[in-house]
């Protein structure tokens, strides 16, 4: 009965894990007027995060806002401003979850940020390079700008909108003289955002 019984407490956990394991990575699918992005992202790295991001997609948030800066060779931003440069409300600012081993590399995407660590609210970056110095560091000085998922398709999208022809507007540089306009942003797959 006693070995029955700590077999049972050490599998457990085990089965537990199992559990969680077979709950999916989220995906979203990105519709812009250039074309569609898909986007893995990463909850068991940046859980805050993703839940933040997911709660803005759910509740339609990003329908309708333009990516507002855009600079070849780095990055290209979005998810704040409407096609006429005006700031949307958004919800309270996050906690940085910006992790060392989740870099700042090609096709991830990140949360934009003020100069103060956990200003982070609705809008996010996707990189268009490896940019290694937006990366947190061991060093608590250094926050960096915490990724929280990657493209897995339409690479070239974000691409073509790096090449945009951008210029000065709304008191913003590097503005796309076009509005690049995110037309929906929706979960693909069956992740479940409940948090259950």
């Amino acid at each position: 009965m006693l070995v029955l019984l700590a077999t049972l407490f050490i599998s457990f956990p085990v089965i537990a894990k199992n559990n969680a394991a077979e709950q999916p990575l989220p995906q979203v699918r990105m519709e812009t007027s250039e074309g569609v992005i898909e986007i893995m992202l990463r909850p068991d790295v940046a859980p805050e995060t993703v839940e933040n991001f997911l709660n803005y997609v759910e509740s339609g948030f990003y329908q309708g806002t333009v990516f507002h800066r855009v600079i070849p060779g780095f990055m290209i931003q979005g998810g704040g401003f409407d096609p006429n440069l005006s700031r949307k409300d958004v919800n309270n600012p996050i906690q940085n979850e910006a992790s060392p081993t989740l870099k700042n590399l090609r096709g991830t995407v990140a949360m934009a940020r003020t100069s103060q660590p956990h200003s982070a609210t609705s809008q996010f970056f996707i990189n268009v390079v490896d940019n290694p110095y937006l990366n947190a560091s061991d060093n608590p000085k250094k926050w960096g700008y915490a990724v929280f998922g990657k493209v897995t398709e339409g690479m070239g999208v974000v691409d073509a909108i790096a090449r945009k022809q951008t210029g000065y507007s709304g008191g913003m540089a590097d503005v796309p003289n076009d509005p690049i306009i995110i037309r929906s942003i929706t979960v693909i797959n069956n992740y479940d955002t409940s948090g259950k």
